[in-house]
């Protein structure tokens, strides 16, 4: 059992593996295009956004204290301050951090 469990493992690493270094080695340039670039660097941003936007939309009560179901504002207000940190270029780390940093904030007064 544990002999199959290492071969899956491997496997996996595999399959997770090729297709990150597939494109490296068909690019065969040093320079990537200068719009390439910008797509590349606003990438982390929109997969960010993907994963968090639905969450905006429902927050579910009982993980926060002092949220309740209804509380849209909360969502809203969360990434009301991640789009204008991202839309300044702030660092994504800064970005989830003053998102963060706010609705602490707002949980706390309100």
């Amino acid at each position: 059992m544990a002999h199959n469990v290492m071969w899956i493992i491997v496997g996996m690493g595999l399959v997770t593996y090729i297709p990150r270094m597939l494109p490296l080695v068909a690019i065969q340039t040093d320079r990537i295009p200068p719009f390439v670039q910008a797509v590349l660097k606003n990438v982390p941003f929109a997969v960010l956004g993907a994963l968090i936007f639905p969450g905006i939309l429902v927050i579910q009560s009982g993980h926060l204290s002092g949220i309740t179901m209804s509380d849209f504002l909360f969502g809203v207000l969360g990434g009301g301050v991640a789009f204008i940190t991202a839309f300044l270029e702030w660092n994504i780390v800064f970005v989830v951090l003053s998102a963060i940093v706010v609705l602490m904030i707002y949980s706390i007064w309100f």
